[in-house]
């Protein structure tokens, strides 16, 4: 019988629950609380909140985990990256994803059961809470979270897998046998749903250690997302400008970018004036590999992946004062074609590192991943002085971006078209932050300036597969039309269950 163990902190998204149904039988371990059963939980406020932190915790796999972070599988699907890593065989999932051999056998199966555990956790608080004694206020907002919540996890889902079921309910073991995949189109207007009734009851702002909680900005872009990926365009338009308001200054919800693109890299300028919905990570979690993802593990594992094999500065490197990057397992290897499009662009020195070139002058050694092109990401690049645990692999405090201003500044652009006297403020101020003159606003130049500007962020694979772009783009990789712009529903799903695999993934 598993135990749903809740930490009382929000940061530290410490939460190992089950998937599936929560008969009566099932139970909760509470710290300093003794243990109850789920039927019986969530009796006050308190626990309320416990629930709250279970909701959100799924959102930390992002790039809190290994081959199943989210981050890492669509960054070694894309045109920009190889997965790297070690050999052939090192963290198969992202292999399998970055040279187009994934099937149902080999696909991550947590990647899938992550979001869904998240959907769990959502659907039991909605179904518990307007029971809760507690402040209405609060309660109202606890709602609101976890509707958004249910929206980001659907929208990922119906993006990476298309057909996918509709779960707005706990359930109990015979309703899983029977459950069966809705149409697109329908988990979009569930989506839309969860995120309009969402937005009125959250906050604007939020306190300093509610750090990371969803806002009415956060759900207002993730509305205006959804809606540009729904193809409705004229709405999507609109929300967005919410979000954006003058292009180069400050919107209602006190968002504005960055005054260099350099500093949203630094990694001590968490949740700034640019990020709209950013993921925590903290550096407290004492995991090891022990413990490893079960619940313990709440740092940037992306972070260590990422990093370059073997990487050390010689006595001219450190005179040259490159950083002092962690010894990593290479993973993320840039792909040729992104780093001569970056070349000559500002952006470049925040984005990716010419390992090759600093190796060639003697001010680095570092050990060659497999398909090395020489160019390393550096967005979240962990350096020896993030080092503070026993076990720092597993515990970077390095938050990620999930949506961020310029993000949302090129979406509504897009979502104008392509065209007018909006869509090219919003561009040029984009280009204008890294110094760049304006060119004309387009939908190929918008394109190609969220590439340059998104690079790693996990954006990457979403926008080829939306625009039609995909099967030029990724042919090199092996990409086959009309069979991967959605990934492989895991074979363990299948068993007593009435679902149907994708198209093109069906195995003998």
């Amino acid at each position: 019988m598993k135990l749903i163990s809740f930490k009382m902190s929000f940061i530290a998204l410490g939460v190992l629950v089950t998937l599936g149904a929560c008969d009566t039988d099932e139970k909760l371990e509470v710290k300093g609380d003794g243990v109850v059963f789920e039927e019986d939980f969530y009796r006050n406020e308190t626990e309320a909140y416990s629930g709250l932190v279970a909701a959100y915790d799924k959102v930390g796999k992002f790039a809190g985990s290994m081959e199943t972070a989210p981050l890492l599988f669509l960054n070694s699907a894309s045109d920009d990256f190889y997965a790297g890593g070690g050999n052939s065989g090192d963290q198969p999932g992202l292999q399998v994803a970055s040279n187009y051999t994934v099937t149902p056998s080999n696909i991550p199966p947590a990647i899938w059961a992550n979001y869904y555990q998240g959907v769990f956790r959502c659907n039991v608080m909605i179904q518990k809470l307007p029971a809760v004694p507690m402040d209405a206020a609060k309660k109202a907002r606890f709602m609101s979270e976890v509707k958004a919540l249910r929206a980001y996890y659907y929208f990922d889902l119906v993006r990476m897998f298309k057909n996918v079921p509709l779960i707005l309910a706990p359930l109990t073991k015979d309703e899983v046998h029977n459950v069966l995949q809705a149409k697109p189109q329908d988990v979009y207007l569930q989506i839309e749903k969860d995120l309009n009734e969402a937005i009125a009851d959250l906050p604007v702002t939020v306190a300093a250690n509610e750090s990371g909680r969803l806002t009415k900005g956060a759900a207002t872009a993730l509305l205006g997302k959804v809606y540009l990926y729904d193809n409705k365009k004229a709405e999507a338009a609109v929300q967005l400008e919410k979000v954006n308001g003058t292009p180069g200054g400050t919107s209602s919800f006190g968002y504005k970018l960055m005054p260099t693109f350099a500093s949203l890299w630094n990694h001590a300028n968490k949740f700034n004036t640019e990020s709209i919905f950013e993921i925590a990570y903290s550096d407290k979690s004492n995991a090891d590999w022990g413990n490893f993802e079960t619940g313990n593990d709440e740092g940037n594992v992306a972070a260590q992946l990422m990093g370059m094999r073997d990487y050390s500065r010689t006595a001219a490197g450190k005179a040259a004062d490159l950083p002092d990057y962690i010894n990593g397992w290479g993973f993320m290897v840039v792909t040729t074609d992104l780093a001569n499009a970056l070349k000559t662009d500002p952006r470049f020195a925040s984005t990716i590192f010419d390992a090759n070139a600093e190796k060639a002058a003697g001010r680095i050694t570092f050990t060659d991943s497999y398909n090395e092109t020489g160019y390393h990401f550096i967005k979240y690049a962990a350096v020896n002085k993030d080092i503070t645990a026993t076990n720092p692999f597993l515990n970077f405090a390095i938050n990620t971006y999930v949506i961020r201003l310029a993000d949302t500044y090129l979406l509504e652009a897009e979502a104008l078209g392509g065209t007018g006297p909006r869509a090219q403020a919003l561009l040029d101020a984009v280009r204008n932050r890294v110094g760049l003159g304006p060119v004309p606003v387009s939908l190929d130049a918008i394109y190609a300036e969220r590439r340059l500007e998104l690079a790693g962020e996990g954006h990457r694979w979403y926008d080829l597969v939306r625009t039609g772009q995909a099967a030029a783009k990724l042919a090199f990789k092996g990409f086959i039309p009309n069979k991967n712009e959605a990934f492989p529903i895991p074979y363990t799903e299948f068993n007593n269950t009435k679902m149907e695999q994708n198209d093109g993934y069906i195995q003998n």
